[in-house]
């Protein structure tokens, strides 16, 4: 009995280890890092704005569409330098129709005949890009009139190959619906930009990121995260990933907490492939600290609900002999009937603030189980209906 109670133990601390780690040490560490190791963006005075194309993945996006193609126009970026390329994904609504309106103003369409995802629709887009610098950006999202301006100056520097914006997590009503999501956008953008004053990113924001093109045009399996993997690509060429702190991005917050679980189990499903496929980027005798800032950003968070479910294995058999235990026993089961009853709430109602932050770290941690399954079963399923989000404004 004593050996299974020091075995449960040893689970208990490494477990919490590893969570503590992964969401509190690890920037903890970036933090430390920084007062000795700043690596900052050379930022130069440009002789004229490079080309540049900006390339808009959309499968169904009527609603969004238009309003989308009047805000890309109207960004502080030369029209000359400018190109539009909306990638339809063989929708089957008004896009294709919506975005054929805007050809008189520079707007191009590309329709893929079948559907195959965003990053085959990515792919297929590629050599029809003429700019110098490739922007990617989602239909839902709204960006700051300088943000371009903000990427594109960052690419200047000539050991940085990618260039992330900065999400901020926005709203249509005052309703405060899923702070969870706004803190822990907050939260990521906090740890990129100390990622990026020690080495750099090692992945972008989907919603809007730029990338010298030579690297865009590296094939990316399509069922793979070009997103996650834009800043790994940069890696193997010798280039850096920053984040840009002026280059800000409105992202609509995900309308319902069932939608926010499908959105995470298919880019922690694609994410956990891209990382297996770029596997080699985790050794750090070749790629040093970039490896390290790999392992702990995306290694340990997508291990931590495991090492969840073995402190609450752990703490359940420790429950038996030490008195501790069960209060800690008690605790996690409150934890988990108020995240359970969080995303049970009725989607036309605002549960309270409680049940909302409880119920976004469960969905996080059922959906990374639900992700290692699909991704050890091989069921990768590139093809995902989108997350529908109300489209951003920039107040």
């Amino acid at each position: 009995m004593r050996a299974l109670a020091d075995l449960a133990l040893v689970t208990v601390a490494a477990a919490a280890t590893l969570v503590a780690y992964a969401y509190v040490g690890y920037p903890l560490c970036l933090m430390a890092l920084v007062a000795f190791r700043r690596t900052a963006v050379r930022r130069r005075a440009l002789p004229e704005w490079p080309a540049i194309s900006i390339t808009v993945p959309a499968y169904n996006e009527a609603a969004n569409m238009a309003a989308k193609l009047e805000h890309l126009l109207s960004l502080d970026y030369p029209a000359d330098r400018r190109q539009i390329l909306v990638v339809s994904d063989a929708s089957t609504d008004e896009t294709d129709e919506i975005a054929a309106r805007f050809a008189d103003r520079g707007v191009e369409l590309l329709r893929l005949p079948q559907r195959r995802g965003k990053t085959a629709a990515e792919n297929a887009a590629r050599h029809l890009l003429r700019g110098e610098i490739v922007v990617n950006t989602d239909a839902s999202v709204r960006i700051h009139p300088q943000a371009l301006k903000a990427l594109v100056a960052a690419l200047a520097d000539p050991s940085v190959g990618v260039s992330s914006c900065r999400d901020v997590s926005v709203a249509r009503t005052e309703a405060s619906w899923n702070p969870g999501e706004t803190g822990y956008v907050g939260y990521e953008m906090w740890v990129r930009q100390l990622e990026t004053r020690v080495y750099g990113l090692v992945g972008v924001s989907g919603c809007l990121y730029a990338i010298r093109k030579a690297l865009h045009m590296d094939l990316v399996p399509e069922a793979l995260s070009r997103d996650f993997a834009a800043a790994l690509v940069a890696r193997e060429h010798g280039y850096r990933t920053v984040s840009v702190q002026e280059a800000i991005c409105f992202v609509p917050r995900t309308p319902s907490i069932r939608k926010e679980y499908r959105r995470k189990v298919r880019t922690m499903t694609r994410g956990l492939e891209t990382l297996w496929y770029k596997r080699g980027l985790l050794n750090p005798l070749r790629y040093g600290i970039f490896a390290w800032l790999l392992i702990s950003h995306k290694l340990c968070r997508w291990l931590a609900p495991w090492a969840l479910a073995a402190l609450a294995a752990g703490v359940a058999a420790l429950a038996v002999a030490r008195p501790w235990a069960r209060w800690a026993l008690v605790a996690q089961a409150v934890l988990l009937g108020l995240g359970v009853a969080g995303w049970l709430w009725p989607e036309h109602r605002d549960p309270p603030k409680l049940l909302s932050l409880a119920a976004y770290g469960v969905v996080g941690m059922v959906a990374a189980f639900h992700a290692w399954m699909n991704g050890l079963r091989g069921e990768l399923n590139p093809v995902w209906e989108p997350t529908r989000r109300e489209a951003a404004g920039t107040r």
